[in-house]
């Protein structure tokens, strides 16, 4: 009788201590992901300023981000006939990426560099030259790394 006693005992502690560690594992999962979910919101709505820059000759337009909308619909503006060396600094949001797209055309030849930096640091460059030339930088938001 003692026996099965000791044996009803033993499991029952047994399962208030399995209850109590699936509990407790399920109360760590959760904190884990408010945590996750708080730092997905925070980089979300939070912005940078970036840098962008175009140097070269014969440019005709550029177009770039220019801050609101979405990281999959940014809100793109255009400058027809830039003077250069031409420079703007916008405040994009969250994984936004940061892009400068100069195109240019002209038969004594085109010259092109664009940039983007962030704090001092150039997340972006690329140049171009010829009678025709479009290219462009886009980086990656910093708040995403």
């Amino acid at each position: 009788m003692h026996r099965s006693i000791r044996k009803a005992a033993v499991a029952a502690t047994v399962t208030a201590g399995l209850v109590f560690g699936l509990t407790a594992c399920s109360e760590a999962e959760e904190a884990v992901k408010d945590k996750a979910v708080d730092q997905v919101d925070k980089a979300v709505n939070e912005e940078y300023e970036v840098t962008l820059e175009v140097t070269g000759k014969n440019v005709d337009s550029i177009v770039y981000s220019a801050g609101g909308g979405t990281a999959l619909e940014p809100k793109m503006e255009t400058v027809e006939k830039p003077t250069l060396p031409w420079t703007k600094t916008v405040k994009l949001r969250g994984v936004m990426p940061a892009s400068v797209l100069p195109t240019a055309l002209d038969a004594g030849g085109t010259e092109l560099t664009c940039k983007i930096t962030h704090k001092g640091k150039v997340l972006a460059e690329k140049s171009g030259s010829g009678i025709a030339s479009a290219g462009g930088c886009v980086a990656i938001s910093p708040i995403a790394k």
